[in-house]
């Protein structure tokens, strides 16, 4: 049995149906399953159990099931929220005792980390585990999630049998319909396209990038799934690790690739950075993927717009799920 937190989300509930179509299970999905915005994320996957976020640890405690992994991939993600107390709860706390558990039960585990946690990158991108307490996280999001980093390389007393925690860089796919303003950049201009015929990025607000050039480490949701199956399956050794492309885009390739996609000439209104994000904004960002590379994960990504292509052909256009 596996457990994935999170499971009704963007990234859990495209895990759990890779899962299934590996053929693996039985999948226990964890998450808040009330909104009915992410109803369609987990109502078409059958011989989904389903437990209750606020009951998950009841649950273990109550069946005491035979768990063989647990992916933790829920959490509290709005970039642009400062409500300290529930990230503290939802993305610090909680993410402890899920370690802890995994450590009395011996049960590995993967959880998700952010890129977010490097900040402004000026230590560079790089998932040694001598850099991590050196970073200066932007927000009150990044800073859970690098606290919990370092409760894990500094604090924790014991460790899983095997454990990685993954540095998401930007991921886009299919099942990020509910994000709203959280959703991908591929998201927002598909639709914005769509809408208007045009597309609006932030003006850049710092000499040294011109308007439009500010860069992602953009990622395809799919290729995170081979990552995860890769660590699920083959266990390198434990530790964080960056999960990205390894190749910075601007904003600008994302944009031309989006309207490529949709046969449309491209047509872009810069805007003002808005005034709650400005400060906290990363101009430029690129995982250093050597350590997995290293780890034995050989596979390629996929390029940007081949996957820009995939996501729009496949899913976008008429709103399918994965």
């Amino acid at each position: 049995m596996i457990a994935i937190t999170g499971g009704a989300g963007f990234i859990g509930s495209c895990l759990t149906g890779y899962l299934f179509r590996k053929g693996a299970g039985p999948l226990v999905a964890v998450d808040d399953f009330s909104p009915k915005k992410k109803e369609k994320n987990w109502t078409r996957t059958e011989r989904l159990t389903k437990i209750q976020r606020d009951e998950f640890f009841n649950w273990l405690e109550r069946v005491k099931p035979e768990l063989e992994f647990i992916f933790h991939l829920g959490a509290r993600t709005d970039t642009t929220s400062d409500d300290t107390g529930l990230f503290d709860e939802l993305n610090f706390r909680y993410s402890k005792r899920i370690w802890e558990y995994c450590c009395r039960e011996q049960v590995p585990l993967i959880y998700a980390s952010s890129a977010a946690t490097y900040g402004d990158g000026s230590l560079g991108y790089s998932d040694d585990h001598a850099l991590i307490p050196r970073l200066q996280p932007l927000n009150a999001y990044a800073k859970s999630k690098h606290r919990f980093d370092r409760w894990v390389l500094e604090e924790a007393k014991d460790q899983p049998p095997n454990w990685y925690g993954l540095k998401f860089f930007n991921v886009f796919g299919p099942n990020e319909y509910h994000k709203g303003r959280m959703a991908s950049m591929v998201f927002h201009s598909y639709n914005q396209i769509l809408e208007k015929g045009s597309v609006r990025l932030f003006r850049s607000h710092r000499p040294d990038f011109e308007d439009g050039h500010q860069k992602r480490d953009f990622i395809w949701v799919m290729d995170l799934m081979k990552v995860m199956e890769y660590l699920y399956v083959h266990r390198p050794e434990s530790g964080i690790y960056n999960l990205g492309t390894g190749e910075a885009r601007t904003f600008l390739d994302l944009t031309h690739a989006v309207f490529a996609s949709m046969k449309k000439e491209p047509v872009i209104d810069f805007i003002d950075t808005l005034k709650d994000i400005r400060d906290n904004y990363q101009y430029h960002t690129r995982a250093e993927i050597t350590k997995l590379r290293n780890g034995g994960f050989q596979s390629p990504f996929t390029p940007l717009e081949a996957a820009i292509q995939t996501y729009i052909r496949d899913f976008l256009k008429d709103s399918n799920f994965y």
